[in-house]
């Protein structure tokens, strides 16, 4: 009997009429999944494109660190920076060119930079799924795709920063279920490469992995291809990019994963149970994903 450990969920919108409805899919699709790890959550949305690059942030002290950081954002980029507040989550648009500056300023002011991208925005906290959807307002959010993931931990600390999913690259996500064994090791080749993991979590190993690879040249599906050869231990991963999501799983497969597939959308779960609500489930073509094999969808 497999330990309960982390349930992971990701849908991928084929039709334009549904993409008001993605959060709230979406959030049903997470909660089915509270009993596989009840101590944090998190859920990545790609929604409409930013004119500039969004620029998702966390505080634990939001309301102090929130007030006003428009304007002084404005002033240390040297140009007009909107930004939306959600609980202890912010997301900005920032000009073209100002990354730089923005994550300066986030470095001084000991605020957490969570994830950036032109679609992507990320939120996860301590906590259950309903509690940390309810937080954000994540039924409310429409979006071309997204992956959601509930924990629990097994290797690291139960913490925000800890809690999946993991950005590392622009409009780059990925949630995990499993255990890595020769992460420390990929964690020295990955920061000589640039791409310095920032936490204990092994998840995020993966994520700089794929984020490396990418920027390496590789198309995704390439990237997925490699975590088979370069990562050991068990893992199923299910990774978004701005243009669709991947899924991989060890050459073992000891992880649960089914994915199901209609005209409208393609959905993955860590059970079946997690498509429930999903219309047209009924009439869907549904499969476990076979081991060692590369699944991805891209517009």
């Amino acid at each position: 009997m497999e330990m309960t450990m982390c349930g992971i969920v990701g849908l991928f919108l084929k039709k334009e009429d549904l993409r008001p409805r993605l959060g709230d899919l979406l959030t049903d699709m997470l909660i089915t999944m509270t009993d596989r790890g009840p101590d944090s959550a998190g859920i990545a949305i790609y929604g409409d494109e930013a004119p500039g690059l969004k620029m998702t942030i966390q505080s634990e002290t939001p309301d102090e660190t929130f007030a006003g950081l428009g304007d002084a954002l404005t002033v240390a980029v040297g140009a007009p920076v909107p930004l939306r507040v959600a609980d202890t989550h912010a997301v900005l648009i920032l000009p073209e060119g100002t990354e730089a500056a923005a994550r300066a300023f986030m470095t001084e002011k000991g605020i957490r930079v969570m994830g950036t991208g032109h679609a992507m925005e990320i939120f996860k906290e301590v906590g259950l799924p309903k509690d940390v959807a309810a937080r954000f307002g994540v039924r409310g959010m429409g979006g071309s795709h997204g992956i959601g993931h509930t924990r629990m931990a097994t290797e690291s600390a139960v913490t925000t920063l800890g809690a999946h999913p993991f950005s590392t690259g622009d409009d780059q996500c990925l949630v995990h279920n499993g255990s890595l064994s020769n992460h420390n090791h990929l964690r020295r080749s990955l920061t000589q490469k640039g791409f310095p993991p920032s936490t204990e979590n092994d998840t995020e190993v993966a994520a700089c992995y794929i984020s490396s690879r990418l920027a390496e040249g590789a198309s995704l599906g390439e990237a997925l291809e490699g975590t088979l050869d370069d990562l050991d231990g068990f893992f199923t991963f299910v990774v978004g990019t701005k243009t669709g999501f991947g899924v991989v799983r060890d050459p073992i497969a000891c992880k649960p994963a089914v994915m199901a597939e209609t005209d409208d959308y393609v959905a993955f779960g860590s059970e079946y149970r997690a498509f429930a609500n999903l219309p047209g489930i009924e009439d869907a073509r549904v499969w476990e994903p076979e081991p060692a094999t590369v699944y991805f969808w891209e517009r």
